[in-house]
């Protein structure tokens, strides 16, 4: 098992995704936590470098995590519009 952490200004921009996405997005956190960083199964997933991930929750919408190599540990840094997603 994973522990998940979701950085405090994810958490703000979660609150402005539509019912769809927020459900989403608890689905991709629960597959994080269980079966760990990579998630080829999400829509338009892929590794973004040796440690950074990302995957669209609907054609907007995207979220970015990095694992921490030397720990069990994934940190979501980013939840938004894919034009301003951070790659």
């Amino acid at each position: 098992m994973y522990k998940v952490r979701i950085q405090k200004r994810v958490e703000k921009r979660i609150r402005k995704l539509r019912l769809i996405e927020k459900k989403k997005f608890v689905q991709l956190l629960d597959d994080l936590r269980e079966f760990g960083p990579e998630r080829k199964e999400w829509k338009n997933y892929s590794k973004l470098s040796d440690n950074e991930y990302h995957c669209h929750l609907s054609y907007n919408w995207v979220a970015c995590w990095r694992r921490r190599k030397e720990l069990l540990v994934i940190e979501v840094y980013y939840v938004g519009s894919r034009e301003n997603a951070p790659y």
